[in-house]
């Protein structure tokens, strides 16, 4: 599948993942918690860029220019707050089965970046993605994932600042476009602060209805994660420069975005078996960042 409707009857977003990039989630509908996994099995150049008040995340300095590693074989998504990095062992685990690791003399190490949201709060508290749904995501990996309120977006929420005692559902979206010969995706999960824009639609898909610090948000509560893929060639250094510029897309669908009380994050992934000019990347990146963002709160609220 390359395209699909957003499901607001207006607009048709593409959702191709370049080749050798796929998705799974693991979903608790009755906890309201999940985890969603992108898998790079050859390993892609990876990178990161981290903003907000209130992080919580997995592997990020090792995607950081200047260090050992260049290619990454996964990154988590997970609900759960900093509890649900335990299903990055699932994670490890399935990659570990397969051979694909970073080889260091007769071992490979599975190499694994990841991010939270907290959604502990939205079902079961105790309800936590743990090792065997960071499995269970992998082995449910498809190029053609679910969206919405599925995998980490499960118990995700939206639109908190306003004092709204009945939040608007968060969710995961894919979106893509072309640069050049190169694909670029977005996987994004929405479970902010802030209300959700469609800058393409021009108009609210989670209004907020104020900015009211005062209103009972809670910090650390809240967070925008993904992860960009592409098939475009980058150095690590381009890499983590496309997870910076790719938050302009994160600032266009969420406002507020990257405030105190979210922990903000998005990785790239490059394949490298593309050709794309560097500057078309992050100028797109951002773009389907801001569509992905949009169209997983849509579906959400659909069902």
């Amino acid at each position: 599948m390359t395209a699909g409707s957003t499901q607001s009857g207006r607009a048709s977003v593409d959702r191709e993942l370049p080749k050798g990039f796929s998705v799974g989630h693991w979903t608790d509908p009755v906890g309201r918690t999940g985890c969603t996994v992108v898998l790079a099995p050859d390993g892609a150049v990876g990178g990161v860029d981290v903003r907000g008040g209130a992080p919580g995340t997995l592997g990020t300095d090792g995607l950081r220019p200047g260090t050992v590693i260049e290619r990454s074989h996964a990154v988590l998504l997970t609900g759960g707050s900093a509890y649900g990095l335990s299903a990055v062992g699932g994670v490890m685990r399935y990659l570990d089965e397969r051979g694909i690791g970073y080889p260091i003399g007769p071992v490979k190490i599975p190499i694994v970046g990841g991010a939270v949201i907290f959604d502990l709060l939205s079902g079961d508290p105790l309800a936590r993605p743990n090792s065997d749904a960071g499995y269970g995501a992998c082995t449910a990996s498809s190029t053609a994932p679910e969206l919405g309120a599925v995998g980490a977006g499960t118990g995700a929420t939206v639109a908190k600042a306003g004092g709204n005692d009945s939040p608007t559902p968060g969710g995961v979206g894919v979106a893509s476009a072309r640069a050049g010969d190169a694909i670029v995706a977005a996987i994004m999960v929405a479970n902010s602060v802030g209300g959700i824009w469609d800058d393409e639609e021009r108009d609210w898909v989670a209004p907020l209805s104020g900015w009211d610090p005062s209103s009972g948000v809670l910090p650390g509560a809240n967070t925008t994660i993904g992860v960009v893929v592409t098939d475009a060639t980058l150095t690590k250094e381009q890499a983590n420069r496309v997870a910076m510029v790719a938050h302009d897309g994160i600032a266009r669908a969420v406002r507020p975005a990257h405030t105190l009380y979210d922990g903000d994050t998005i990785f790239c992934l490059a394949s490298g078996t593309a050709t794309a000019a560097y500057d078309a990347v992050e100028a797109v990146a951002a773009v389907v960042v801001a569509r992905a963002i949009a169209v997983g709160v849509r579906v959400a609220q659909t069902g």
